[in-house]
């Protein structure tokens, strides 16, 4: 059985118990906000000499596939249906009203030629690489200004083949920033469902100043130890719907994102409205993250029932002097967690800088966060929050959360500065900092 199939059974069946006082019934979704549409122009990649044997390069199969779709302008949109095999191809751009569909045993897999791979813009709200100064190599599948958008089927396979661009990260060899496996730009009524993505170069999956976008029912999968692999990073956008999906990376595995520094102030657009829910897995570093690129600001954000095992850290709020922006409105509950190095974090000292022209006086504001229903096992460290000296971290609001350490040796207390709010049924017990409810009317409201 496969090691990620394990987990989740792993996970599921530990967390039976605690999950058991969740509301049964009619399940609740955001997946509404982007209707499903079914397409009646439907053509196959085979259609334009698309050859599934692993070998054969169809990246101009892809590219006249779509070209296709884009210049036809069907009434309803085109499907192009990817039958099973191996289709190796370059990057290619997707267009709007289209739907992407890869039929069980399908996988479309990148080449690993790095040299010819296309160089686009940085994002104005990274105001360079992520990791490199200047432009950045386009995402595997990429979609810019796009509309009615789904990748979809029968659980086929997007493989970024990742690891000849995790070595070059390694060896220090990366003349830009390393592609992701599929982003969306300036886009807007797109879904992503049953596919699994596999071995993404950077980041799996990029929605970026986009609204209405749906991500439920995948898989994405890459090694342990393979660098900055986030699961899904929505940036700078609205009204996004995560759900139902079980994700094992090497980095975050759901990072919410707004910009960096002071090209993200500048850029001031937000991520708001966004719902992250039913998500299990696994990664060294964070289970749900925001930041800590918020210099647009991040607010609205939900996150419930979630199961995360083998963690570095269960959930993690990040942000750093120079950011400015806001992290505000977060609620997250109804979350279990077992053998995780520490529970809970949020932190004003994490992130590093584009460059030397950041705002050492642009402080980000914190407020507003509701933590509660949390449970967790062999968690070394239940928590920390720490927030600006100059930017007090306030309403911080904890309450019935249960972190049980390790076998052996008491677990270490938590950690907190610069920080107020309240913690009600929180064990171990927190901090002074976060007074018991009766004595502050800060977080009556979400007791």
């Amino acid at each position: 059985m496969p090691r990620f199939l394990v987990s989740f059974l792993l996970v599921f069946t530990i967390s039976v118990s605690f999950l058991s006082f969740i509301a049964v019934g009619e399940v609740v979704t955001c997946s509404g906000i982007v209707p499903m549409r079914l397409r009646n122009d439907k053509i196959s990649i085979a259609d334009f000499g698309g050859v599934g044997d692993g070998k054969t390069l169809n990246t101009k199969a892809f590219r006249e596939a779509v070209y296709r779709i884009q210049h036809l302008r069907r009434r309803g949109g085109t499907l192009l249906y990817i039958p099973p095999g191996v289709y190796l191809t370059e990057s290619f751009n997707l267009t709007s009203h289209m739907t992407l569909y890869l039929a069980r045993d399908a996988v479309i897999k990148a080449t690993q030629d790095t040299w010819n791979w296309p160089l686009i813009a940085p994002l104005p709200s990274y105001g360079r690489g992520r990791e490199r100064p200047g432009g950045r190599y386009m995402s595997f599948i990429h979609g810019d200004g796009l509309q009615d958008v789904i990748i979809t089927g029968e659980n086929g396979t997007i493989d970024g083949q990742g690891d000849v661009w995790w070595n070059m990260w390694r060896q220090r060899t990366l003349l830009f920033t390393r592609p992701n496996l599929v982003e969306f730009v300036n886009s807007r009524g797109i879904i992503i469902s049953n596919v699994i993505f596999r071995n993404s170069p950077f980041w799996n999956i990029h929605p970026v100043y986009s609204r209405n976008v749906v991500i439920r029912y995948v898989t994405i999968l890459a090694p342990l130890d393979s660098p900055n692999t986030d699961g899904i990073d929505p940036d700078s956008s609205s009204n996004v719907c995560i759900e139902d999906s079980y994700i094992s990376t090497g980095d975050d595995l759901v990072a919410v994102k707004s910009g960096w520094d002071e090209y993200g102030i500048a850029y001031g657009r937000p991520s708001s409205d966004i719902t992250i829910r039913r998500i299990t897995g696994s990664s060294p570093f964070a289970g749900i993250a925001v930041g800590s690129e918020t210099s647009g600001g991040v607010k609205n954000v939900l996150v419930e029932n979630i199961n995360l095992c083998n963690m570095g850290v269960g959930i993690h709020i990040k942000t750093n002097i120079g950011r400015g922006g806001f992290i505000k409105n977060i609620t997250v509950t109804d979350v279990y967690m077992e053998n995780v190095r520490k529970g809970i974090k949020i932190a004003g000292d994490v992130g590093d800088h584009p460059d030397e022209s950041f705002n050492p006086n642009a402080l980000p504001v914190v407020y507003g966060i509701t933590l509660k229903s949390i449970w967790g096992e062999k968690v070394q460290q239940p928590g920390s929050i720490q927030g600006l000296k100059n930017s007090p971290f306030t309403g911080i609001c904890l309450s019935n959360i249960n972190l049980h350490g390790v076998p052996g040796p008491r677990s270490s207390p938590w950690k907190c500065s610069d920080v107020s709010g309240s913690a009600l049924l929180v064990s171990p017990w927190p901090c002074s900092e976060l007074t018991s409810p009766h004595q502050t009317g800060s977080c009556s409201d979400h007791f």
